[in-house]
């Protein structure tokens, strides 16, 4: 046998090295790229789902110093320092809320009393509306029931009864649990508003590039200014759908139509869920208070309707096309939301889902899950 010669066996190796690591050694590592993967998405949803009584109230937090923030640094051009403005903008929300909550306090007291008799006289409408198909089902059920035989008379077990908490109970503890949630949204939030640019100036230092520093800082002003543009929007809408609900609800002889209204502006930030709980709710509330059926199906249907001219006309021409959600996309949002979070979790669904589609425009490299999460675009013309 020969040797190789020192040359050809360099070029060899050269060649070797250039057509890279073997079959299965690539296969490995992309495997253990996505077992990684596969991990860390795993430990994602962990932390969100037993975290959650900790990550709620920043995440309310934080949407909500998205949307002050443009009015505290309005405040701050006028010569009013920072850490007041928070307090006037901090006090202003609480005041607006407790207003609400007092001008409201009356009407849903009535309603809350007179909620066993509402739900009965309800549930006797629909008894009337679907007796044909009991008697149906009744009489296919006794036709089964005698052709299968006598009943075996074998005695029953013993019924055990447990005892949990009482209503009151288990309302006063939500109660005092929700108002421990509000405090702690109400004071992180003004911290928030205080610090200012503290937090943005703090990542800036950490990087090493002057266009890297340029870059994050109109990153993060786009994010804000469009995150705040789309909540203000879209509150503004839900109120001005309120206000037509609440208008018609007068129309229809409903009482308390500011109820509604306000009921109607905070389910709306639950989109599809929460237009099928209002229609729910107007029609339990339309049966208890007609006696005619006719009526008493106007009350849900004036809301479909407004509901409906919203979705399709109002909210497209508003929010435009940059702003807008993938109705898929929105829909596996508050699914996982809610999974996650609970109710609270559905009605942050959409404001986190539109906060992260900005994030994601603005951001090249999560450009192409931005494009996924937006509506779809107008289809151009093909040349004939």
């Amino acid at each position: 046998m020969h040797d190789v010669a020192p040359n050809e066996q360099s070029v060899r190796e050269s060649q070797a090295a250039q057509a890279g690591p073997p079959v299965p050694v690539r296969e490995m590592t992309m495997t253990r790229s996505v077992a990684l993967t596969i991990l860390a998405v795993l430990a994602v949803l962990y932390t969100l789902y037993f975290a959650r009584s900790f990550l709620l109230p920043i995440a309310f937090a934080v949407l909500l110093d998205f949307l002050l923030s443009p009015a505290v640094r309005f405040l701050q051009r006028l010569r009013i320092p920072t850490p007041l403005g928070a307090a006037v903008m901090v006090l202003g929300l609480i005041g607006l809320v407790v207003l609400g909550v007092y001008g409201l306090a009356g009407p849903v007291q009535t309603w809350t009393e007179k909620a066993p008799e509402a739900l009965a006289s309800a549930q006797r409408e629909v008894r009337q509306i679907l007796r044909p198909i009991e008697r149906v089902i009744t009489r296919t059920a006794e036709q089964v029931e005698s052709a299968a035989g006598a009943v075996s008379s074998a005695p029953k077990p013993p019924e055990v009864v447990v005892r949990g908490s009482t209503m009151s109970s288990r309302i006063f503890g939500s109660t005092q649990r929700a108002l421990a949630k509000l405090l702690e949204v109400v004071i992180l939030l003004f911290f928030l508003l205080s610090g200012g640019d503290l937090f943005l100036q703090k990542v800036i230092k950490l990087l090493p590039h002057l266009h890297d520093r340029v870059k994050a800082v109109k990153i993060a002003r786009e994010i804000e200014i469009s995150t705040s543009t789309y909540l203000l929007t879209t509150l503004a809408i839900n109120a001005a759908e309120g206000a037509v609900v609440a208008i018609a609800m007068k129309i229809l002889g409903m009482p308390n139509p500011v109820l509604w209204g306000v009921m109607v502006s905070i389910f709306e930030f639950m989109p599809y869920l929460g237009a099928l709980a209002i229609t729910v709710i107007l029609g339990v509330a339309g049966l208890a208070t007609f006696e005619q059926l006719g009526h008493a199906l106007l009350v849900p249907g004036s809301f479909l309707i407004v509901n409906l001219i919203w979705a399709n006309f109002v909210s497209p021409s508003l929010i435009g096309h940059r702003l807008a959600l993938n109705p898929v996309a929105i829909l596996i949002g508050l699914a996982f939301w809610f999974w996650i979070w609970g109710i609270p979790g559905a009605f942050i669904a959409v404001p986190l889902l539109a906060t992260f589609k900005i994030c994601c425009d603005h951001v090249d490299a999560l450009a192409p899950v931005g494009e996924f999460l937006g509506r779809r675009a107008e289809a151009p013309e093909l040349p004939s």
